[in-house]
This record gives C-alpha cells, structure tokens and sequence, in this order.
C-alpha cells in the first residue's frame, strides 16, 4: 500500500511529497512536563476523610508534590506537612504536572483552606495573595461598555473571583500589540487593551510568562464570557499573619 509511505506529487512545474496523517500524528512528540518550576497546584476541592484527615484536591500544574514536603496554601498562608499523596486510590512517591490528585495535609481544618486557594513548596518560591496584577484582555462580548471602576467576576484556575478593573492603561492593536491609545475611557467589544485589575476577595495569580495555567483567565457577566485576558506582572501582597502547623515546624526541624 503506497499510501501508507507517504504521497507524492508530479507536476510540470516540479514534485512535492509528504506523510499520511498517521505517520503525523506519530511523529507529534509530547509536551515536555515544566517538573523544573516550583510546585503550584490550585486546589478544586476540600474533603474531610474519615480515620484520614483533610484531603485537598487538585492538578498539579508546575513542579513536583511528594510526601514530606511542607507546603504553603495562597492567599490564606496556611502551612504544613504533606503525609501522603494519592492518585485513582494509588499512593504515589511523586505527583507530577498533569496529574490530579489527592494528598493529606495534618492539622488542617476544611474550614482554614478552600478551592481557589493554590499549594506550592514553602522553600521554593511559595504563592503569595496578589494585591493587584496587569494584565492583557481582549473583550469579546459585552452590550455595553467596560470603564474605569468596572467589576465583573474572573475566572482564573479554580478561582472564581470578582475583579475591578482599576485603570484603563492602554487601547492595543489585537493583531500585532502596538500602543493605539493612552488611557481609553472605555472598552467596547473587539477591543484589546493593558488594564491594571484588583481583586474584591483575596486571590492568587501568577504572570503568564513564569506560570502559564495561572496567568491566563476568564472573564464572566450576565452569565457568559465577556473576555479573556493573560497576566503580565503581580504585584505581590506581603503576608502579615498566618498559620504554621506544628507537623510543618517538625518537617522543617528535620531537614
């Protein structure tokens, strides 16, 4: 069967040849999983076991989870102890991006961490609340007009939180990111523009170019999407309060 090695064409003006569309999709290599970055897994729900404890639940996004590893949640600056990390009822050694799992956390309450909140290493760049972030949105929908005071709710990992848009900085070219305009007053449907946004709850976010799952967002009025947007840079809240579970300070003892 010819076909199955690939086709190839004659014409006057010359020859062109190429692969089917098997030998494509074999040649297609997998993403290369971002273990290098520091852990940051956004939590999708909390669960209080029975005999076990609290187990959050979520996908690791970036980095590596793995048993003993002291972890702090973001924005509520809880920090403690991972005992043990499961996946389909299988503990694992390791979870890496990609991988949803289940991990048990000791002397934390259902009621001290949430989904939205996200896990990363305490060691190694932990998240912090975001106090403020800019970030590049494109309106897609919207009857109205979008200005300066503006809050609608924005979707960003399993946050789900409302946002004012703070300061209209600049009107963008959608097609190659060149300055239109300073300080629009409003934003209509088709427009792009760089937009500094606070958000109304405490919330963690990351720039696109460090943690691509958290620097990209949704955002949602009168039950659909309005717009979509990446993040550009935070601006980071410094936690003033906090809490360390005595399994943390014992992990941390050891090491």
């Amino acid at each position: 069967m010819t076909w199955f090695k690939g086709w190839k064409i004659t014409r006057k003006d010359g020859s062109v040849s190429g692969t089917t569309l098997l030998e494509a999709l074999d040649a297609i290599q997998p993403p290369t999983r971002p273990t290098d970055k520091p852990l940051r897994l956004p939590l999708q729900d909390v669960y209080k076991i029975g005999g076990i404890g609290t187990v959050p639940v979520g996908r690791v996004e970036t980095g590596i989870l793995k048993p003993g590893l002291v972890v702090t949640f973001a924005p509520v600056n809880v920090t403690t102890e991972v005992k043990s990390v499961e996946m389909h009822h299988e503990a694992l050694s390791e979870a890496l991006p990609g991988d949803n799992v289940g991990f048990n956390v000791k002397n934390v309450s259902v009621k001290d961490i949430r989904r939205g909140n996200v896990a990363g290493d305490s060691k190694n760049d932990p998240p912090q609340e975001a106090a403020s972030f800019t970030a590049q949105v494109i309106i897609l929908n919207h009857p109205g007009q979008i200005s300066t005071g503006y809050a609608l709710v924005l979707d960003c990992h399993t946050a789900h939180i409302a946002c004012k848009f703070a300061e209209l900085k600049e009107m963008i070219d959608l097609r190659s990111g060149k300055k239109l305009e300073d300080n629009p007053k409003c934003l209509k449907s088709g427009d792009a523009a760089i937009v500094d946004m606070i958000p109304g709850k405490p919330m963690c976010v990351e720039s696109f170019s460090e943690y691509p799952p958290l620097g990209r967002f949704a955002v949602r009025d009168m039950r659909q999407t309005v717009a979509v947007g990446v993040i550009k840079g935070v601006e980071k809240k410094t936690p003033t309060s906090g809490k360390v579970t005595k399994s943390a300070q014992k992990a941390q003892k050891n090491k």
